[in-house]
C-alpha cells in the first residue's frame, strides 16, 4: 500500500535490448521531473537483468549479437507477431517467470507501472492480479509494431504514429484504450534550430559546404567504413562527419586514412542534439530513436539498412511522408546525397516536411498523461 505522505511513485519496466526502450523512458522522466519536481517519484526496473532468471538475464549481452543475423531476426518477428502465437509465447514461458516477477512486484510497490518494453506486458499483469495499480504501455516501435505490445488488460496505451494506433485496434485493442502521443525523446532534442553557422563554427565545421552526418548507433555497426570512403570519393562539395560510436577500431581506422573532402570522425558522442541541428543530412539505419530525434531536428536521413520486421515500416514511413529515402548501399547513397547536395529546394522541402511530421512535446505529453493517472496536478 502506497504511503500517503509519500509523492506517487511510477515504475517503468525496460531492458536494453534495442528499440530505445532506455532512451524513451529517460526522456518521459525527465520530463517528468521538469513539469513536476519531487511531486512525483519514478524508478527504472530493467525487466531481464533485475527480475527475469537464467539465461532470459543474459538477453541485453545477447541482443547485439543477435541482430548481426537479421534474416533469423525476422523470421523470428513474423513467427511470433499475431495475438494469438503472442499468447502462447507468453503462456509457454509463465511457468518459469512467475515466481521472479511476484518477487518483483513485492519489492517495487507503485502508484503507476509503465511498460517500455513489448515482454514487459502480459507477464507482468498476470503476476499483479486483480487488485493493482494502472498500467500504462508506451510503444517504442514507430509502425511495424508487434502484437506483444497490445495487451487488452492494459489501462491505456501510449502509441507514436497513427499508424501503430490503426495496428492496436487490428489486435482487437479498443479505441478508447489507445492514444497517438508521438515517440518520447530527451529535452534537447526538441530544442529550436537556431544559428547554424554559430553552431558549426563551435564545432569546427566548415559554413560554406552541406553536411552530411554518418551514423551507425552506439556501437558503430554496418558498413560506415565503405559508406564514408564511396561519399569522400564521389566527387560531391560537402563535408563528411562520421560517428564510430563505441567501435574504438573502426574510428582508428578511419582516423589513419587521407580523405579528400573536409571530414570529422568521432567516437561515442553526447553532442548529437548539436550535430543534428548544424547537419543537412543524416545517414543512418532505420532506428525508431534516431528517425524521431531527426524529425525533431528538421534533418532529411537516408536509410541504409533496418531491422527486419519491426524497423521495416520505419522505413515506409519516412520514405512516404517525405521526409528521406532508402538507400541499402554506399552507391545508392551516393546517389541520393547527390540529389539533396544539387537540389537545396528538395533538400529544404524534407527538412520542413520533417518538423511537420515532429512531435517535441511527446515527452512533456505523456508526463501528464501520467500525472493525471496518479491524481497529480499540473
Amino acid at each position: 500500500m502506497n504511503d500517503p505522505h509519500k509523492p506517487p511513485h511510477i515504475l517503468f519496466l525496460f531492458s536494453d535490448t534495442g528499440g530505445g526502450h532506455r532512451s524513451a523512458a529517460e526522456a518521459v522522466i525527465e520530463a517528468i521531473q521538469i513539469e513536476y519536481g519531487e511531486r512525483v517519484s519514478t524508478q527504472m526496473l530493467d525487466i531481464f537483468k533485475e527480475v527475469l532468471p537464467r539465461p532470459l538475464n543474459m538477453l541485453p549481452q545477447w541482443y547485439p549479437y543477435m541482430v548481426r543475423l537479421p534474416q533469423a531476426w525476422g523470421l523470428g518477428y513474423r513467427a511470433s507477431n499475431g495475438p494469438h502465437r503472442a499468447r502462447l509465447l507468453t503462456e509457454s514461458s509463465w511457468p518459469y517467470v512467475r515466481r521472479t516477477m511476484r518477487r518483483a512486484i513485492k519489492r517495487h510497490p507503485s502508484s503507476l507501472i509503465v511498460s517500455v518494453h513489448a515482454l514487459a506486458n502480459a507477464p507482468f499483469l498476470r503476476a499483479l492480479g486483480r487488485s493493482r495499480p494502472p498500467f500504462i504501455t508506451l510503444v517504442t516501435d514507430l509502425v511495424t509494431t508487434h502484437a506483444l505490445w497490445y495487451h487488452p488488460g492494459v489501462d491505456l496505451c501510449l502509441v507514436p504514429t497513427e499508424e501503430a494506433r490503426q495496428r492496436a485496434l487490428r489486435y482487437h485493442m479498443r479505441p478508447e484504450q489507445v492514444r497517438v502521443v508521438g515517440l518520447p525523446v530527451a529535452n534537447r532534442f526538441c530544442q529550436p534550430r537556431l544559428d547554424v553557422a554559430a553552431l558549426r563554427q563551435r564545432l569546427g565545421w566548415p559554413t560554406d559546404l552541406p553536411v552530411a552526418v554518418l551514423v551507425g548507433g552506439g556501437e558503430g555497426m554496418g558498413p560506415l567504413e565503405e559508406t564514408a570512403q564511396a561519399i569522400a570519393g564521389s566527387g560531391l562539395h560537402l563535408a563528411l562527419v562520421i560517428i564510430c560510436g563505441r567501435n574504438q577500431g573502426l574510428k582508428e581506422r578511419l582516423e589513419a586514412q587521407a580523405w579528400p573532402i573536409p571530414t570529422h570522425i568521432y567516437g561515442f558522442v553526447r553532442e548529437m542534439p548539436d550535430f543534428m541541428r548544424a547537419a543537412d543530412v543524416l545517414v543512418t539505419k532505420a532506428g525508431p530513436g534516431t528517425i524521431t530525434e531527426a524529425l525533431n531536428a528538421g534533418l532529411p536521413m537516408i536509410l541504409y539498412s533496418r531491422l527486419p520486421g519491426q524497423e521495416d515500416g520505419n522505413v515506409t514511413y519516412v520514405v512516404s511522408q517525405g521526409a528521406g529515402v532508402w538507400a541499402p548501399s554506399p552507391t545508392e547513397i551516393v546517389i541520393a546525397l547527390r540529389h539533396w547536395v544539387q537540389s537545396p529546394t528538395a533538400r529544404r522541402q524534407a527538412a520542413q516536411t520533417c518538423l511537420h511530421l515532429a512531435r517535441p512535446q511527446a515527452a512533456r505529453e505523456i508526463a501528464h498523461i501520467l500525472a493525471e493517472q496518479v491524481g497529480v496536478k499540473p
